[in-house]
């Protein structure tokens, strides 16, 4: 397979260079993405949530990393927060060093559109438009005309050149879904989020593509960030973080599948033996 080239993304225009954070001073140049002592809490008192409890990480540019935990440990929340999808309690989220927590609804809506890519797990492609309309959609939306050689080099290295003309109804989930994959990428974004991204998948597909995300870091230096729940997944990924409760409770380099089911049941088992203890206290 031949090396995918992309022309040099053009920077993102209106976007404000915001105040930086004191502590965000000494960011290096080579971080994407960066949480500062980030708290995310959802009520107040004794009912508050903390999703989110004084997380501090930095996300390289160039590499791939996946985010893994039980349901409800934070994961899903840290990737929102560092998208501008949510915002947070305090703390800083450092995005090519800009404090994007300072920004406004049109300011983070800029950011989106230009500088991030998403992956869903359910796809969100609109079910009217060909394959080749949900692809371009995120230029269509900020007035831009596709890059075509680009477009087709996306295409073809997804396998889909011969869907393009094709209605959502028309493709299988893995289809879609590689359309969903050139969406993210087809406006040069700095940085692509995956959220369960082969969770509606069967095997096969899943493999698929989580081997395309992953030749576009080796070959393209794209920096793609994920949540699944799937060790295997995970495995792809150059860097895995584990979440539960709220904290990032393991950081491993190259990831196997094995040891990150190994590391998710250990969490797992430890959480459930912490409920029990709490239930013998009361």
């Amino acid at each position: 397979m031949t090396n995918m080239t992309t022309p040099a993304a053009d920077p993102a225009q209106g976007l404000q260079t915001a105040q930086q954070p004191a502590e965000a001073a000494a960011i290096r140049q080579d971080i994407a993405v960066q949480a500062i002592d980030l708290v995310k809490d959802y009520g107040e008192g004794d009912n508050a949530v903390h999703a989110l409890r004084h997380v501090n990480v930095a996300f390289e540019r160039g590499r791939f990393t996946a985010i893994m935990g039980p349901s409800g440990s934070g994961k899903s929340t840290l990737m929102h927060a560092l998208s501008g999808l949510d915002s947070v309690t305090s703390g800083h989220v450092m995005f090519d060093g800009q404090d994007i927590t300072t920004f406004n609804d049109k300011e983070l809506t800029l950011l989106r559109r230009t500088n991030i890519g998403f992956v869903f797990q359910s796809f969100n492609l609109l079910p009217m438009f060909t394959a080749e309309q949900n692809i371009v959609m995120p230029l269509t939306l900020a007035g831009k005309k596709p890059d075509q050689e680009w477009l087709h080099t996306l295409a073809a290295q997804l396998g889909i050149t011969d869907r393009l003309k094709h209605r959502p109804s028309e493709l299988s989930g893995g289809q879609q879904q590689r359309v969903a994959i050139a969406r993210a990428f087809i406006a040069h974004p700095h940085v692509v989020f995956a959220d369960e991204p082969t969770g509606a998948l069967d095997t096969v597909s899943s493999a698929e593509v989580m081997g395309m995300l992953r030749r576009f870091v080796k070959e393209m230096g794209q920096t793609v960030i994920m949540v699944t729940h799937d060790a295997a997944a995970a495995s792809y990924a150059d860097r895995a973080l584990v979440f539960a409760d709220g904290r990032i409770v393991a950081d491993v380099a190259n990831p196997t599948e094995e040891g990150m089911t190994e590391l998710v049941m250990r969490q797992r088992q430890q959480a459930t033996a912490g409920l029990k203890d709490g239930e013998l206290a009361e």
